[in-house]
Order: C-alpha cells, then structure tokens, then sequence
C-alpha cells in the first residue's frame, strides 16, 4: 500500500517551483555577448521565444549562452532538440570553448547584475501560481522539505527568502553540490533512519533526470513524478505516462493534499 504523504519531499527549483525564463534569457544573452562580441549588442527579434521553446533541452545553466550560440548559427530547432548533447559538443571543441569557464561568466554576471539591481533581477522571477502557499503549507507539516537544484544555492535561498520561505543551507542543495540528483536523493534517505519505503518523494520538470533516478536499484522506492507545467516537451510527457515509475503531476494537483497525487 502506498503511503499517502512524503516524510521527505524534495523539489527541483527552475520549472517547478519558479518559472525563471526571461531572467534566463537575458543573463544568457549577457553571457554570450560577452564571449562571442557580437556587433549588434540587443538580441535578434524572436531570438527570446526560440530559447524558451528550447529549454527543455537545458540541463545546467552553463549550456545557456551556448543554446543561444546554436540558434544564431541557424542550427535547426528540431536538431537542437534531438541531438542537443551532441551540438553542445561540438560547439565548444570547435569554438575552444570550456564549460566550465562559460558557467563562472555567466554567475559571475548575474551576481554583478543581483548587486547592482537586486528589484530588477527578482522581478524577471515569478512562481507557478498556488506553488508558494502550498510550499509554506508543506514547510508547517511534518513532511521535510528539500530542494535539489543546478541552479546556485544562493540564488534560490535569495528567491524563496522573498517569498517569506527561509531554507536553511541544509535543505538546498544547489550546483555547488557538484553531485547527480539521485546521489543527494541517496544522501538524504540514509540521513534519516526510519524511512518508509516509498517515504520518499521527489518532483522534476526533466524527464532524463527521473530515468536516471529509476535506474539506481536501491532508489527504487522513491516515488517520482514530473511536472507537467515545467520545462519539457509534449513527447517527454508522454514518455512519462507510459512509465510505469514515473508519475505526471498536473500544478493543480500538486496544490492538493499529498493523497490526491495518485
């Protein structure tokens, strides 16, 4: 018999509790100006909407700058969203690029940008809506909330603290944790002892990253379940329908008591 809450309820941040795509965008255009020195320093029209339809294709923030690298260089959409790992690839060996130093422009520019104008950057942010209030609900329950991010800790300490949500450091894990998701969802269980077997739940908005997790044996009680209103693709939606470890979650029903998820 299922259980019919979480002890442990761990969230992914971007796509499932804050739809951060203009900020996305915009430090990511930032980024690439900087690395790429493109004559015309404001974005191609219609620039901004490719990249959202794409996002899904993102897995860490790095691979931003190089998404937007892509579409100025007309590579087709449908190609980026088939063979993105691929592109991602060969855009840095041919371009002597490195990951890692794209990934310090761009925090490095969003710290300035946080510095510099603290109201602007958060006002690109909004919350899915309901998310918020049912997130404080949970926080008051007995369920133990976390959240499992590739974004910085601190930016999503900075986004739920202005929410009225204050987290402490040991409940965000964020890029810093320079760990896979199932290996913190690993951490977790293992950090508390008296665990039902499906006491575990955890919500992304990626599809590859839950197939990861169902693929570790012994994370083979942790419920998943993908939010439908995050970052995925229609297909990726109905790939997870017809898992039979994955779980589709509507918003509205993530608004609900834990025992309407099923």
């Amino acid at each position: 018999m299922k259980a019919t809450s979480p002890t442990i309820l761990a969230l992914d941040f971007d796509g499932v509790i804050c739809d951060g795509l203009t900020e996305y965008f915009q430090v990511a255009w930032r980024t690439y100006c900087q690395i790429w020195s493109p004559v015309e320093k404001r974005p191609p029209d219609n620039l901004a909407n490719k990249f959202y339809q794409l996002r899904p294709v993102i897995e860490t923030g790095w691979e931003m700058p190089v998404l937007i690298r892509a579409l100025i260089k007309e590579i087709p959409e449908e190609k980026i969203l088939q063979e993105w790992g691929n592109i991602v690839k060969e855009i840095l060996q041919t371009e002597n690029l490195d990951a890692t130093e794209i990934g310090i422009n761009l925090d490095r520019l969003r710290d300035e940008w946080i510095e510099t104008d603290l109201e602007g950057w958060l006002s690109l942010h909004r919350f899915y809506p309901g998310l918020i209030d049912r997130i404080k609900e949970i926080v008051a329950s007995p369920t133990k909330l976390y959240i499992i991010s590739t974004k910085e800790g601190r930016f999503v300490h900075k986004l739920l603290q202005q929410q009225g949500i204050d987290l402490g450091p040991k409940e965000i894990f964020g890029k810093e944790s320079k760990r896979p998701k199932y290996e913190i969802l690993r951490e977790l269980i293992h950090s508390h002892n008296e665990l039902a077997p499906d006491g575990v739940w955890f919500v992304e908005d990626r599809l590859k990253t839950l197939q990861l997790v169902a693929t570790q044996e012994d994370l083979q009680q942790v419920r998943l379940f993908l939010a439908d209103w995050g970052y995925n693709t229609p297909s990726e939606k109905v790939t997870a329908k017809n898992d039979p470890r994955i779980q589709l979650l509507s918003l509205s029903q993530f608004g609900k008591d834990f025992s309407q998820w099923n």
